[in-house]
């Protein structure tokens, strides 16, 4: 399996970073993916749904560890070149949580 294109959308609110879109093998898209600033510094979350019960289900997830780095690091390789193409940099980011 192959990411061949990320399109990742910034945001600008406090946690949620940016909308990510991922394409695989140039045949199957998987939307709503979150770059997300946690405690530990920016994370990629999956596509969710809220259950009646108000839990979140991953709609669409990796099964191993292996594919979900795959992802991670296209996304971030992504998220990094529109951070920066807007003047930006991670660090910046980073810092907002820091104070």
């Amino acid at each position: 399996m192959e990411i061949t294109e990320v399109k990742i959308y910034p945001v600008n609110e406090d946690r949620l970073k940016a909308y990510v879109t991922i394409t695989l093998n140039n045949c199957f898209v998987v939307r709503d993916l979150k770059v997300i600033l946690g405690n530990d510094g920016l994370f990629v979350a999956m596509p969710s749904k809220k259950r009646k019960d108000g839990q979140f289900r991953d709609i669409a997830h990796p099964l191993n560890q292996e594919t979900r780095e795959m992802i991670e690091n296209a996304v971030f390789k992504e998220y990094k070149k529109e951070i920066e193409s807007m003047g930006q940099s991670l660090d910046k980011i980073d810092s907002k949580r820091l104070g």
